[in-house]
Order: structure tokens, then sequence, then C-alpha cells
């Protein structure tokens, strides 16, 4: 899961919005006893929370905390989410992936890049009166199924990441 926690995130009620998304995703992985990877983007650097590990209340606790700020590593985020899924293939070939990224898809560049080695879904937060559309190029270019997060049903995402 890539969390994009850049300042433009908290506009217009978006991180509000994508917290309660993580929370249900969170309370979904706990119950099926799924491992999780976490890695936010936001400031400077992207930073794991969490690699391969049991969901956990510990979870709840960084998303409480979680604020928004600076810049979008998310370039890096994503060539650090792709590096970590090839290596955890290799050392476990039979688990399934997937790969949730929340993001409003704000980059002052979007380079040529290349799909991750796993289903993506991509979750647009942008929530602004004008939409840009970043985010859904964004996830374009990676080959990712897109949804934006004002179509989720409540309670949908953490069950099957997909729209009704």
């Amino acid at each position: 899961m890539l969390v994009d926690a850049s300042a433009s995130t908290r506009r217009h009620g978006a991180l509000t919005r994508a917290k309660g998304v993580l929370a249900e995703v969170f309370d979904s992985a706990y119950r099926q006893r799924a491992r999780l990877a976490v890695l936010q983007a936001g400031g400077r650097e992207a930073q794991w929370l969490w690699q391969g590990r049991k969901a956990s209340a510990e979870l709840h606790h960084w998303l409480q905390e979680l604020g928004a700020g600076g810049g979008t590593p998310l370039l890096d985020a994503l060539q650090q989410a792709g590096d970590w899924l090839l290596r955890r293939q290799r050392v476990k070939p039979h688990e399934r992936q997937r790969l949730l990224i929340l993001t409003d898809g704000r980059l002052r560049d979007l380079p040529a890049l290349a799909p991750l080695p796993c289903p993506t879904l991509l979750l647009d937060t942008e929530r602004a009166p004008i939409r840009l559309g970043l985010a859904r190029q964004l996830a374009q270019a990676l080959q990712a199924d897109y949804h934006h997060i004002d179509d989720l049903a409540p309670g949908a995402s953490g069950r099957t990441w997909r729209t009704p």
C-alpha cells in the first residue's frame, strides 16, 4: 500500500476520506490475517511504516497520527514499492500480492513508468472542485486500475477494492 501524504492531500477533505478508506482496509486485513506493507510518500522522501507484517492496532495508531505536508516523493515511493514487491516475490513466490496506491497524482513531471509487478489499483484522492486528472494519467502510465475515492461505496474499499 502506498499512501500519498503530501501537502496537496490536505485540501477538500481528501486526507480525511483517504484515512477512512485505509481504516477499512486495515480492518479487513486484520480479519483476514493478511500481511501488509505500507509506504508513506510525503515530505522529502518515502518512508516504510510496515513491511510484510500482519495487520494490527499499531496501524490504526499510525493512521490517527497521519498528517500531510511537504512535497510528493511519489516517484521514489513507486520505485521503492516495485523493488520491495520483486524481492518479496522471490522470497515468497506463492504469496498473492496487490498494490493499492492512494494519491491525487500531483507530480511536477510524469516520466515514462513501467507497470508494477502485481495487480495495482490507484485510488484517486483529488477532491478539488476543478480536478486536474493527474492521478488518472498516472494510473494509465502504470497500467493500474483506476477509481476515484468518491465513487467507493461505504465499506467496499477494504473488502474488494472495487466500486459498486
